[in-house]
């Protein structure tokens, strides 16, 4: 992409850039001609799995920088002078969090506050975004949550979350910083570490499909998410800090399905019934669980212009074929269907 005479590339920096999110991210904006800047906690050692998957680890500039270390993210963000910045770095297992509770908090609350202390402490004008998350809500029931409803956290994860919002919150009111937040509802791709249900189901009903006979151990198939299609959501993300001014977003399809229903839309396509393949292990279930969480993006639309297309039903479709295809050798963007 060429620019005007006279005129430089935005600089972005990654906090997180080798997850799911941070690597799709880094994509987007590359493809819109930034000049991006991503950070790992070793980035000489650090397997950038995902940026390879995406064709595009050559064009980061990388460096190593601890979130929770305060002086480590002011070098790094000193050094990089970027125009905008998205943290999206942090524990990102909800079932984890249960077993890590301080190194969860930490890892998000604390980042967070160190981020939004040093553009403070620099006084620079860069924009912010943090990564929320749809489980600060607790269950929204029958009606899908926007940015006006409560906060009713039911995990470690979701209160180290609830606890980043009010301090980009807190930041933006008493110094007038350009940060907000985006509440994402569940939101899927290929490049989701297979701790995550969606990649686990995937991959585990096409080993089964590919060996001809097993079973897939799961928790709970009744509670109902608002699953969405990662490459889209992270176009919300930059779509934020292009505002005039700050606002944080609910960002979700405001569909609802049930696990259950997603779990026989990835066998069926595979032409298998899962209910001959799948069992319940009541060790799989978690100590507080959301039961529904649907989310309304109607202020995307009508700030960002942004609405989800992908929906549950093709998202099963897409992790299917990229599980079949991993099996295949096939590791790359084509495909993993990115």
């Amino acid at each position: 992409m060429a620019l005007p005479m006279g005129m430089s590339k935005k600089k972005a920096l990654v906090f997180g850039v080798s997850g799911q999110d941070g690597s799709l991210l880094a994509r987007l904006l590359l493809a819109k001609g930034y000049e991006v800047h991503g950070t790992s906690r070793d980035a000489e050692t650090s397997s950038f799995g995902s940026l390879d998957a995406l064709a595009i680890k050559d064009k980061v500039h990388l460096h190593s920088t601890i979130p929770t270390d305060f002086r480590s993210v002011l070098q790094t963000v000193d050094r990089v002078s970027p125009d905008e910045i998205y943290n999206l770095a942090g524990q990102s297992s909800v079932g984890l969090s249960f077993h890590q509770p301080v190194e969860t908090l930490e890892s998000i609350a604390t980042s967070t506050l160190n981020i939004l202390e040093v553009i403070r402490f620099l006084g620079l004008s860069a924009k912010f975004y943090s990564a929320g998350s749809s489980e600060c809500f607790g269950d929204t029931g029958e009606r899908p949550a926007d940015e006006t409803t409560p906060f009713h956290p039911q995990s470690p994860y979701a209160v180290a979350k609830a606890t980043a919002f009010w301090q980009v919150a807190n930041y933006r009111e008493s110094y007038n910083l350009f940060a907000c937040t985006g509440v994402l509802f569940n939101h899927e791709s290929p490049l989701r570490p297979s701790r995550f249900v969606t990649r686990k189901i995937a991959a585990g009903a096409a080993k089964i499909y590919k060996s001809g006979g097993g079973v897939l151990e799961l928790g709970d198939l009744s509670v109902m998410r608002d699953w969405g299609w990662a490459p889209e959501y992270v176009e919300a993300m930059w779509a934020m800090l292009q505002l005039d001014r700050p606002e944080d977003f609910v960002i979700a399809t405001g569909q609802v399905s049930r696990l259950q229903d997603f779990v026989a839309h990835v066998f069926s396509q595979l032409g298998m019934n899962w209910q001959d393949h799948v069992r319940v292990n009541e060790n799989l279930l978690r100590p507080s669980e959301i039961r529904c969480g649907f989310g309304d993006a109607s202020k995307a639309r009508k700030l960002l212009n942004w609405s989800a297309k992908v929906t549950m039903p093709e998202i099963a479709r897409r992790l299917v074929r990229a599980e079949l295809s991993r099996l295949d050798g096939q590791q790359n963007c084509k495909g993993l269907g990115l």
